[in-house]
């Protein structure tokens, strides 16, 4: 390209914006730097006839050609700019309308009624009673619980409140859990394999046609071209190599397929979210889940940037404010995090930092098991094989193996699932190995080589439309001149030698190495819990309580990143074997047309043409095969789903009133009991009963002021009134019943019968501390001795439900 059309370009690419004038800014460097160097070339030149240079004066045709050039521009980065957005948009728009549509109807207007649920509408309630500041001291004895989830629900009641809508909290615990799973987990899932994507891709179009040309040029009847014909071949290949990748980049464009459907399978596994919410519900650490691919994925720019050596304050606060927000949410992510970073850390971290890390993580571990010893008593501790004593495993082997390569998924969609998985980590350890070893020698072959030669001005004539390349990863408008002939040695040198250090990262195959030890990290921690027993799957899978339904959790954020770059790993390996073929009669072709001179001329393009052509076509149909496999993969996944059906299943029959068992947590009987208790006692009046039968979600069904509002009211922590008042009620002493029940508060105090303890609150460990509130003869002894006053008679409900009043002198 000569320094008058160079000129022309860079003044009306100026006009498009101010992304533009910087590209302009580059080229009249470059021109001023030509000028001196090759003044003679300008001025000499056979080429400039009168169009070129009314071209160059901003003439009628010179302005023409700028405004088509500036619209063509334009063009591509509007669409790259626009379809990210877009695709994003569109897949979690999708995974949200996936998560409502499976929400239970039945639970906005009663609560879920299982064993943690509770306790998460009593920290709304009290929440809404004592405003934010108890955000610090939500359980009854005024000790610490994340409260992240409960703040959100409490934000939830105030908006609606500012619009004349009352929600109640069964209402806002519902939207906060729908938008934690509905939104805020696939939005993090999408960031977190998009960042996977993009190394993977940087840099690498899915089919480059002018690098196959290249290899196809240095065969044995190409060896006779002389060194600068070669040369001058690698430069029109790179000119045309960056028009192909601008007007068509196939893997920008498949990185957004799959990026449309990455939300939509977040939330296609029962793992998680569906799981927490019916397991207690584990709300806390299912939002904390949710989270967590943000908090991941800001760690892994940080190891970016600290690789890169710059920007490292910017993405280190980014990363602290993430932790602590997951942290807030539920500290116990903490061991997710830590599980899944841990390769991360190894790979790609300097030796010092990695030290550091994992002196960090050995703190964080004694501090836990610290906290656990004084938090917990028991006899135990020394003996993890007796740890977990009631766990029982509840898959066999190849179960626990096969949940883990389907990510939990049923049936046609877990196969597929585990297929892809596979196949696509087969073929990114290919790649990557591959590619690492290319580029080794790449790199060795460009440290050799110091010295570029400028290619002719025919050349740069015909190259002229391809030296101005859109770069959606960079900026807007990016212009790529050929590097002026006054570089010296020296400064070539340096270059090659920065491109070999940054090559030689390979992060490529640190980035499979990582994701696939992350994944069978999790793997083991599962296989451990609900397969394994013994004293090493105890110490294993302790920091997750041995839970099944927590670490589930953990097996979509390792198993969709290595899904989604294995596919684009197999997409590159079918786009290579498909278009090979085709390369190798044009490239041939090329090579020969271009051994007649020592410099190529307009007869190539043809050959690049066919090549370019031959490589569009099969990118187009691996582009289509993607689309299809991704497409029929998320869309079986809501089609055949048994595993979410059931947990959805089980949450209506917990939230329905109709229960055989009159002893359940709550049934029609047990509601009008409670609101006729309510009504007779007042919001202020204290009540105490066992917990375990369902009187406990008085408190936020009717706003009661229950004592024991939730089912783990401790008594193994020094905390009034809940260990002195069951101390006392056992212990059949009327004074010392009164002398601790009558000083709680200065309103009257009851007692509230309604039958022994639910079924399905049986496997709750501290449930023997409230026998004595449903001992039949102890309640009898105490109504005789005037200790308790009988005011309301439910025996119509059921045996033996009354209430009863305190003989307090109030």
């Amino acid at each position: 390209m000569t320094s008058e059309q160079i000129t022309n370009t860079g003044s009306v690419s100026g006009d498009c914006g101010s992304a533009q004038a910087r590209a302009r800014t580059h080229v009249q460097a470059y021109v001023q730097t030509q000028a001196r160097q090759n003044g003679s070339a300008k001025d000499g030149s056979a080429t400039n006839g009168p169009a070129r240079n009314d071209s160059a004066k901003g003439g009628p045709s010179g302005q023409k050609h700028g405004l088509q050039r500036c619209h063509a521009m334009l063009r591509p980065v509007s669409l790259r700019a626009l379809l990210p957005w877009l695709t994003s948009i569109i897949g979690v728009a999708s995974a949200l309308c996936l998560v409502i549509a499976w929400f239970p109807s039945t639970v906005w207007n009663t609560p879920i009624v299982s064993s943690d649920a509770p306790a998460h509408y009593y920290f709304i309630h009290r929440l809404l009673d004592e405003g934010l500041g108890a955000a610090l001291h939500l359980w009854p004895h005024d000790s610490f619980y994340p409260p992240l989830f409960h703040i959100c629900a409490y934000l939830v009641i105030k908006i609606a409140a500012l619009f004349g809508v009352q929600c109640s909290i069964y209402a806002a615990f519902n939207i906060t859990w729908i938008i934690a799973s509905g939104v805020i987990f696939p939005a993090g899932m999408l960031v977190l394999c998009r960042y996977f994507l993009r190394r993977w891709n940087r840099g690498n179009p899915i089919s480059n046609p002018i690098s196959r040309i290249s290899q196809a040029s240095s065969t044995p009847e190409s060896s006779s071209v002389s060194e600068s014909s070669n040369v001058s071949n690698q430069q029109v290949s790179s000119a045309v190599n960056r028009q192909y990748n601008v007007t068509f980049d196939a893997t920008f464009v498949l990185r957004n397929l799959i990026g449309l459907f990455v939300p939509v399978l977040a939330v296609s596994s029962v793992c998680h979210p569906y799981g927490l919410l019916n397991a207690g519900p584990l709300i806390a650490f299912g939002f904390a889940t949710s989270l967590l691919p943000f908090l991941i994925a800001a760690t892994l720019r940080l190891f970016d940037a600290i690789a890169a050596r710059e920007h490292i304050a910017k993405w280190l606060a980014i990363a602290a404010v993430a932790g602590v927000v997951c942290l807030v949410a539920h500290p116990r992510i903490a061991f997710t995090y830590a599980l899944i970073l841990v390769p991360f850390i190894v790979l790609r971290l300097p030796w010092k930092l990695i030290l550091g890390a994992f002196i960090a993580m050995c703190v964080g571990a004694v501090a836990f098991v610290a906290l656990m010893l004084t938090s917990f008593k028991s006899d135990r501790w020394a003996n993890p094989d007796s740890w977990f004593h009631s766990h029982q495993p509840s898959k066999n082997l190849w179960e626990s193996i096969s949940f883990c390569l389907t990510d939990g998924l049923d049936g046609f969609p877990a196969i597929l699932f585990a297929l892809l998985l596979i196949a696509g980590t087969a073929a990114a350890f290919v790649c990557a190995s591959r590619r690492a070893a290319a580029r080794a020698s790449d790199s060795f072959s460009s440290a050799a080589s110091t010295v570029v030669p400028v290619a002719s001005a025919d050349v740069d004539v015909d190259a002229s439309t391809s030296d101005i390349a859109v770069s959606a990863a960079d900026s807007p408008v990016s212009v790529s001149c050929p590097p002026p002939a006054s570089h010296s040695n020296a400064t070539d040198a340096a270059s090659a030698s920065s491109e070999s250090s940054r090559l030689r990262r390979n992060d490529r195959l640190r980035d499979v190495i990582a994701l696939t030890t992350a994944f069978l990290l999790v793997a083991l921690v599962y296989v451990c819990t609900v397969t394994l027993v013994g004293a090493l799957p105890n110490i294993i899978s302790a920091p997750w309580y041995r839970d099944e339904n927590r670490i589930m959790t953990m097996l979509p954020l390792v198993a969709l990143p290595l899904l989604v770059i294995g596919i684009n790993a197999l997409a590159e390996c079918v786009s290579a074997c498909a278009a090979s073929a085709s390369f190798a009669p044009s490239a041939s072709s090329f090579s020969t047309k271009n051994s007649a001179s020592s410099v190529p001329s307009l007869s190539s393009a043809s050959a690049v043409s066919s090549v370019k052509n031959a490589s569009f076509a099969s990118n187009w149909i691996v582009l289509i095969a993607v689309f299809l496999v991704i497409a029929i993969l998320a869309v079986s996944a809501q089609i055949v789903c048994p595993s979410r059906s059931a947990a959805r299943d089980t949450i209506i029959a917990h939230s329905s009133l109709n229960q055989s068992d009159p002893n359940e947590q709550l049934t029609e009987q047990k509601i009008a009991v409670l609101r006729k208790v309510t009504e007779r006692t007042g919001t202020q009046a204290t009540i105490i009963s066992d917990p375990l039968n369902g009187s406990m979600y008085a408190e936020t069904l009717f706003n009661a002021n229950m004592l024991y509002p939730i089912i783990n009211a401790r008594t193994d922590v020094p905390s009034a009134p809940f260990g002195k008042v069951e101390t006392a009620f056992a212990s059949g002493d009327a004074q010392q019943v009164l002398g601790t029940v009558c000083p709680l508060t200065d309103a009257p105090e009851y007692f509230l019968t309604m039958g022994d303890q639910a079924q399905s609150l049986q496997s709750f460990p501290y449930r023997a501390q409230y026998d004595s509130f449903h001992n039949e003869e102890l309640i009898d002894t105490y109504v005789d001795g005037g200790t308790l006053v009988k005011v309301a008679d439910y025996s119509q409900y059921g045996q033996g439900w009354a209430l009863y009043r305190f003989g307090c002198a109030d």
